[in-house]
């Protein structure tokens, strides 16, 4: 698979449904499993991504997530209309539902109140922001019509604002490997996230505010399809540095988008 099937011949045509799957690792060990749709057509997009913990890592973190945006084009950047997160953490119910006006994120629902564990974060950082699969959607789009990867945006998710900034590294060749469904080359973008507000109530706000790191690989894996990551290690605050490898993609009817071929 060659760099230049990256390529997207313009805005004028919808890309193939793409469905991925994923597993984590940690030390070398399996901590999640991840799978994400992806649809992008020339007026809109939609992206839904699931997740749980698994083996060693579930037992002590346990908990899943699915999370799907809906939205539209504007001017060349994606452009939210409604967010929705849900999902259990240690025997948690967790609850995100934002709605976008005018560029404004707007709460529809929020489980547990966020007074109960964060800073509020300040109207002027949730203006203009994106939910985090908005971002990823964006970049994907980027990477279909340039080859390039280098952008910066901020991210609200009802708690927090982040400052999440990518760049192009280049061109590079990801060896077979017994954990993932792809080897060959692809374009490495690294990328970089920084807490602007929304800090745990008591907790260290330096610590907090350090910035982590990682790099995705991106590439076609289904023609047609959207170039998608095939491999993306960064770091966290849970389970330390973690690697994500792709280990099937497929198209996906159900991934419904608006304004199609």
């Amino acid at each position: 698979m060659v760099l230049p099937a990256l390529l997207w011949a313009g805005p004028a045509r919808a890309q193939a449904p793409v469905r991925a799957q994923y597993d984590m690792y940690a030390a070398g060990i399996d901590v999640a499993e991840v799978e994400a749709g992806i649809g992008i057509a020339p007026a809109t997009y939609r992206m839904d991504i699931a997740y749980r913990t698994t083996g060693f890592a579930g037992f002590f973190f346990r908990g899943h997530q699915h999370s799907s945006v809906a939205g539209t084009w504007r001017d060349g950047f994606a452009v939210p209309q409604r967010f929705l997160g849900r999902g259990v953490w240690r025997g948690d119910a967790r609850v995100t539902d934002i709605a976008y006006e005018a560029g404004r994120p707007v709460i529809r629902q929020l489980e547990p109140p966020n007074a109960d564990e964060r800073e509020p974060v300040p109207e002027a950082l949730q203006t203009g922001s994106v939910d985090s699969l908005t971002a990823l959607v964006d970049l994907m789009r980027m990477v279909a019509r340039t080859g390039r990867c280098d952008m910066k945006v901020r991210t609200y998710d009802g708690r927090r604002a982040t400052e999440v900034e990518a760049r192009t590294v280049g061109e590079e060749m990801l060896e077979p490997s017994r954990r993932s469904a792809f080897s060959g080359k692809a374009l490495r973008c690294d990328f970089s996230g920084r807490l602007l507000a929304g800090f745990k109530l008591g907790e260290d706000r330096e610590k907090a505010s350090k910035p982590l790191h990682g790099s995705a690989w991106m590439a076609v894996v289904v023609p047609g399809g959207s170039p998608v990551p095939v491999r993306m290690a960064f770091e966290t605050r849970w389970f330390g540095d973690v690697t994500m490898y792709l280990t099937s993609a497929k198209p996906d009817p159900e991934v419904k988008v608006v304004g199609g071929r």
